[in-house]
């Protein structure tokens, strides 16, 4: 599926790196758990991380009841979100030429706050397993305190679009002989070994789902 090139959506800088399938927008959505959310407030423009949790073809968020942002996106039944990694230090030769190797994507569509009490456990889950896959099942349960006060919304993909840059140096070719260094460093979000709290007991073991997110993003 593609998402169709809107005024909204539509990527003018840049756009030989623009993405419009389905699958390029889910695969950057899926390998995160951090997006930026934009909204207004009093007519002051924000921007705020938030976790989420992408099913199927909607991004949910959750928050305090009281939280301005999702209130105030409630009220406006509108909103964007930009999720983006970065992957690579891009050197070239002359300043104008730096740039960063990455993998964007931009959301925009309608609101709507998740009321059935099922559908708001499963989304809460999806939230906690996106952090970590399997994280949920071995918690303490949510009890109905923590969920009554607890906001979930649902941010219904309607448009979108991904934005990708993985090539190297893009110099001058009158530069390409100039004596200084030029090249790539990649950059990658790495897991150093689990701190346990210090109130847990010492004949706990480490749950399987631990030392399994650790080894795999450990390098």
């Amino acid at each position: 599926m593609q998402y169709p090139k809107t005024p909204l959506n539509k990527v003018v800088r840049g756009n030989n790196r623009a993405r419009y399938d389905q699958k390029t927008v889910f695969d950057i959505l899926d390998a995160g758990f951090v997006g930026f959310v934009s909204y207004n407030y009093e007519e002051k423009a924000m921007s705020i991380p938030m976790a989420y949790a992408r099913l199927g073809e909607s991004v949910y968020l959750h928050g305090s009841r009281k939280n301005r942002m999702l209130t105030s996106l409630l009220q406006q039944q509108d909103a964007s979100m930009t999720v983006m990694h970065l992957d690579g230090l891009v050197l070239a030769r002359s300043g104008f030429h730096h740039s960063v190797n990455y993998r964007s994507v931009t959301l925009f569509g309608p609101l709507t706050e998740i009321t059935d009490s099922d559908e708001k456990n499963t989304v809460l889950k999806a939230i906690v397993d996106q952090m970590i896959p399997d994280r949920y099942e071995s918690l303490r349960p949510m009890n109905d305190k923590e969920r009554n006060a607890t906001l979930v919304v649902e941010l219904k993909i309607a448009s979108a679009s991904a934005k990708v840059r993985d090539v190297g140096v893009l110099d001058e070719k009158e530069d390409m002989d100039y004596p200084v260094w030029a090249g790539v460093i990649p950059i990658k979000q790495v897991a150093l070994p689990p701190i346990a709290d210090e109130n847990l007991s010492e004949t706990l073991p480490t749950p399987a789902h631990i030392t399994d997110y650790y080894e795999k993003h450990r390098i």
